[in-house]
């Protein structure tokens, strides 16, 4: 029946008629399709009159605005490069994940053979021990958090979620429902028997979820790229375009790349750009401008979630101006994604551009003389000794460095890679290195088992070696969350007989802490689910040796017991130097050491003398500076800090490798130590005091203070001059600031106290604090880039009037009140902005540094103050026939009673008529003088005293011990 149906249907009218438009229809598909192959194997482009055309508008990027110094020399720019892109064209299904995850491994293998990087800006790296870990923390990985987990608000975090470790958010991210990174064990349930991760190794993993997640931002918006790699190399744009067909959305990119000129030197005051954040995007395009904002910023709304703008820095304060304004054009293209015709196209407008006050010669030389005097002092100060214990009542100027301390700081600051020591690579002293180093391990661990398990000595009664291996367990248990902080109650007698009396040891103290269920056993895979306390304990000691196994952090604790103990030689660590290539000597050199020409001791300092290795990298005291040159207008004509960081490697698409090294660098790089760090201003702070006594009557410019080398007022205190047991004698203010005498100020600050006779402190600090507030140390300097507010102090006006009490400030703010010395009372704003003009130099805004407010002062009182600041250059030999009369003061501050003091100078010149002012900290730098004797070179170079090669050796310059003086 159906087929006599069937074939009276086919000879009907209508049956050949159907017959006839399907042949047309699969002949037409034919000759298509041929013509697709054609054209994308040959390149044909005779298909557009065939294909379908699609519209679409597309931006066009405009150029962000370059960075000057006051000279016009160029400090940042931007490159045209080429860039690797993916766009997400793959059809929805099951197979989609597997699809794009193959194409992304395909792209990751061309680009890396040929000697290029993926993408490296995801907020997860693989540590130094091979495990994920994040690289932002507090608001930052919450925002993060809430970004992988699709959470609007940061509050809308679930507590999973919010709790999430790196480990658990790459899961959540290879898992069949997000990125499909794995493989299904049963074909039948692909989903349920998916394993995130298998197939691939944890790098691989890392790197498809950075791109994975990087495409998923832009899923908000068809045909939005997403950067694959940047600024690749023509082998790699050649690669990419021959295996075009294969690669499915892949294209080559033109884009401009941001790039900075000498870019260690000024990368804490320009910063860097990145990918704009959603934050970000709702605040560059709300901006409103206030009163406090109106010289930096100008109102838009046309950001979007693809736009690189300012992460830190100039650009970001500047980041309204930089931004260039976006053209944009319609264009239609075919069924391949071919651009076939284009139309209305709008030109992009350049960026403005920014000119700082910043002198980009100047800025160079400053740092360099740093980095040559901080190794300077070490050298000083390294001697060839195991341990060095500080004589009691010794000074802080005394405290020296035992070689042995240099030699594990190249392991503690991972400047010696340790996980190199296993490789197949490996040096011969590196092999060595390492296999004493397994046979240690395993004596400690062999130890550990039986202290927790057999022989329980009390904390207290162990060596200072086995006292920190248990003290770091207890932390990283309490860092992986197995020893549960909140959980413990901090008065109970047990934990207070471990924590504070040390009479238990740590396998009892764990004990009780099972016990107790302060452990969460959940984390320490206990093999049977209802094992008692003993076996948990059990469990517990082999989850404390697993975790120690690997872990770097626990490794450098070992390798720096090994070096005390001489497990370890001088000449096996020198050695290592050279085999991993850390250092570039000549073969001269190298083979003296070799051939035991020279000590590793005299080797090592002479690696440091010669900057191979630098004061950044040993991470010793002092490791770390920062120096403000400005004008007596205002304006900062260099902000300097040492150590600093390559912005490059931050622009555009953030290193997140290379961002984690400096995290954990121990000399910490990205710290501004110029506009952040704050310190006590010791006795830098006297002139406040000095104005504050000579405004107020309680001394005049003639009348005299005596100092007997003490301060008894109080009856339960005596506070000692810095000269005693010797004394100043009789001095007026010029002489107390030029002798920085200490009871002439503690007697300043006593009389300010008094309220109807009687001593009241409050009363003495809210005059400091008025005093204070005239030369602008109440509030932050002024300079448009990250700055941390200033402490004035709260506390012990006697003391205060010394700068000690609580005082704080940074170098920045240092700078602004020497400023208003130098001038005699006009505080202003200080400013990093000189001007700005578009991309044809046409003034688009000028700067000029605000008067902040004006101190009202006799002539005399000023010139008193000027003369004691001369009188303290005029005492150091080392400015003697300079050949510009400076005048200044020094200044040192006590922090931590086992580093070295804090060494500060603030000073101006010429002293006849100021024209710069020059600020200098140097942290834990031993003494003030050293900060002066630093300062000196900087007016050398700035006043052209001496010939540039002289002052800019390169090589450090030890300090003579006469310039070593108390203040």
């Amino acid at each position: 029946m159906y087929k006599r149906n069937k074939d009276n249907f086919i000879n009907s009218t209508n049956g050949r008629l159907l017959i006839m438009l399907i042949v047309i229809i699969v002949a037409g598909a034919v000759l298509i399709g041929r013509i697709f192959s054609l054209q994308i194997v040959h390149g044909q482009e005779t298909l557009s009159e065939f294909t379908l055309k699609i519209q679409k508008e597309r931006t066009i990027n405009s150029t962000r605005g370059k960075i000057y110094d006051r000279n016009g020399v160029l400090l940042a720019y931007n490159e045209l490069a080429y860039n690797v892109t993916i766009e997400d064209v793959y059809e929805s299904g099951t197979g989609k994940n597997t699809n794009i995850n193959k194409t992304l491994m395909d792209v990751i293998h061309i680009i890396e053979s040929n000697g290029d990087k993926i993408i490296n800006d995801f907020n997860i790296i693989l540590n130094e021990d091979g495990e994920y870990e994040f690289t932002v923390e507090g608001t930052k990985l919450k925002r993060f958090l809430a970004d992988v987990y699709g959470r609007t608000k940061i509050t809308d975090l679930k507590y999973k979620e919010e709790t999430a470790t790196a480990d658990k958010v790459m899961e959540y991210l290879m898992g069949y429902s997000k990125f499909g990174i794995g493989e299904s064990q049963d074909p039948e349930n692909l989903k349920k028997s998916f394993v995130a991760g298998k197939g691939y190794t944890k790098e691989e993993c890392l790197k498809l979820v950075t791109i994975r997640y990087a495409m998923s931002l832009n899923n908000y918006q068809k045909y939005i790229p997403t950067i694959i790699a940047t600024d690749v190399n023509e082998k790699t744009v050649a690669s990419i375009m021959e295996n075009s067909t294969q690669l499915e959305g892949v294209a080559i990119a033109e884009d401009n790349i941001r790039k900075y000129v000498d870019s260690v030197y000024f990368s804490q005051i320009l910063g860097y750009t990145g990918k704009i954040s959603e934050e970000e995007l709702t605040t560059l395009n709300n901006q409103t401008i206030t009163e406090e904002t109106k010289d930096t910023i100008k109102e838009r709304d046309d950001y979007v979630l693809t736009d690189m703008v300012g992460k830190a820095g100039i650009e970001q304060t500047m980041e309204t101006y930089l931004q260039g304004i976006k053209g944009s054009e319609v264009v239609y293209v075919n069924n391949l994604g071919k651009v076939i015709e284009t139309k209305n196209k709008v030109e992009p407008i350049a960026g403005n551009d920014v000119y700082l006050t910043i002198d980009h010669d100047l800025q160079v030389a400053v740092y360099n003389i740093l980095e040559q005097k901080l190794a300077g002092i070490l050298v000083s100060k390294i001697l060839n000794i195991k341990e060095y214990n500080q004589p009691e009542n010794a000074s802080a100027s005394q405290i020296k460095i035992p070689i042995y301390d240099v030699y594990f700081a190249l392991f503690n600051n991972s400047i010696i890679d340790i996980n190199h020591f296993d490789n197949d690579q490996a040096g011969e002293n590196e092999q060595a290195v390492y296999d004493a180093y397994t046979k240690k391990k395993q004596s400690v661990f062999e130890r550990m088992r039986e202290e927790m398990l057999v022989k329980h000595t009390p904390y207290k009664d162990l060596s200072e070696e086995y006292q920190v291996y248990q003290s770091y367990i207890v932390n990283m248990l309490s860092d992986n969350g197995v020893l549960m902080d909140d959980a413990i109650d901090k008065e109970d007698e047990t934990y207070l007989a471990w924590k504070k009396e040390e009479t238990i040891s740590l396998g009892e103290f764990l004990s009780y802490c099972i016990a107790q269920n302060w452990i969460d056993v959940t984390q320490i895979h206990l093999t049977n689910e209802y094992s008692d306390s003993k076996e948990v304990f059990e469990q517990l000691t082999e989850y404390i040796i697993e975790q120690l196994d690997h872990n770097t952090n626990f490794s450098k604790k070992l390798y720096k017991y090994m070096i005390k103990s001489d497990l370890i030689s001088g000449r096996q660590i020198c050695s290592i130097l050279l085999e991993q290539d850390i250092i570039s000597i000549t073969e001269e050199e190298k083979n003296k050491f070799i051939n035991g020409q020279i000590s590793p001791y005299n080797f090592m300092l002479y690696l440091i003398e010669n900057l191979y290795i630098t004061p950044a990298q040993l991470a010793l005291d002092p490791y770390s500076a920062s120096v403000v040159v400005t004008n007596t207008q205002g304006e900062v004509l260099a902000l300097v800090t040492y150590p600093s960081y390559d912005n490059n490697r931050l622009a555009n698409s953030i290193d997140s490798d290379y961002y984690a090294r400096l995290q954990n660098d121990l000399s910490k790089p990205l710290w501004n130590y110029a506009t952040q760090q704050k310190t006590a201003p010791g006795s830098t702070y006297k002139m406040v005091s000095a104005t504050a006594a000579l405004q107020e009557g309680i001394v005049n410019t003639s009348s005299q203070t005596i100092c007997r080398g003490f301060f008894d007022r109080f009856s339960d205190s005596i506070y000692k001059c810095w000269i005693y047991p010797g004394a100043h004698g009789a001095l007026n203010v010029s002489g107390a600031i030029t002798n920085s005498c200490n009871t002439f100020f503690y007697e300043a600050g006593y009389q300010i106290s008094l309220k109807d006779g009687e001593y009241d402190g409050e009363t003495g600090l809210a005059v400091l604090t008025k005093y204070a507030d005239m030369y602008g140390l109440t509030e932050k300097s002024g300079v448009e880039i990250e700055e941390s507010a200033p402490e004035v102090s709260t506390e012990h006006p006697v003391l205060s009037a010394i700068g000690q009490g609580n005082n704080n400030f940074t170098t920045v703010g240092l700078a602004r009140y020497v400023t208003t010395v130098a001038n005699s009372g006009t505080c202003y704003n200080l400013s990093l902005l000189d001007k700005v003009t578009d991309s044809n130099q046409n003034l688009i805004r000028d700067y000029t540094p605000e008067i902040r407010n004006k101190i009202e002062m006799p002539t005399s009182y000023w010139d008193t103050i000027h003369r004691g600041m001369r009188g303290v250059v005029e005492k150091k030999s080392y400015y003697t026939d300079l050949g510009v009369n400076v005048a200044g003061k020094t200044g040192t501050a006590q922090e931590n009673v086992n580093r070295a003091n804090h060494a500060l100078f603030v000073s101006y010149a010429p002293y006849e008529n100021p024209e710069i002012t020059v600020s200098t900290r140097i942290a834990f730098g031993y003494t003030s003088e050293y900060a002066a004797n630093l300062t000196r070179d900087i007016y050398k170079y700035y006043f052209k005293l001496a010939d540039e090669d002289d002052i800019l050796t390169g090589t450090a310059e030890i300090p003579d011990a006469s310039v070593i003086t108390a203040d």
